[in-house]
């Protein structure tokens, strides 16, 4: 029998990101399993110092699509980003339309 090379489907995204203030990170949903990243504001500075996504999420997107939201809002509300995390700092070096964000 032969296989085949069927494309993973995208995940279904079931939330947009949210920012839990009472937190202090940023939410997204997604086929039920949670991606995040907390962060700490300083005034108009936002530090990122960890974004974690579900293990039924790691490998599809999901974080990249939190990262985005989180700097969407970051742009909307005046903020610049210190991506303390790993995965942030390289997510950002990697997305040029948000360098202007950098702290």
């Amino acid at each position: 029998m032969l296989a085949t090379n069927t494309p993973t489907p995208a995940p279904f995204v079931t939330s947009e990101v949210k920012n839990n203030t009472l937190s202090n990170r940023y939410e997204l949903l997604v086929d039920g399993h949670m991606a995040f990243a907390n962060y700490r504001l300083d005034g108009k500075t936002l530090f990122i110092p960890h974004v974690e996504a579900a293990p039924e999420l790691r490998g599809k997107g999901a974080a990249s699509e939190l990262m985005r939201g989180v700097m969407m809002d970051a742009r909307e509300n005046g903020y610049f980003v210190i991506p303390i995390c790993s995965y942030a700092a390289v997510w950002l070096e990697r997305h040029p339309e948000f360098h202007d964000l950098q702290g």
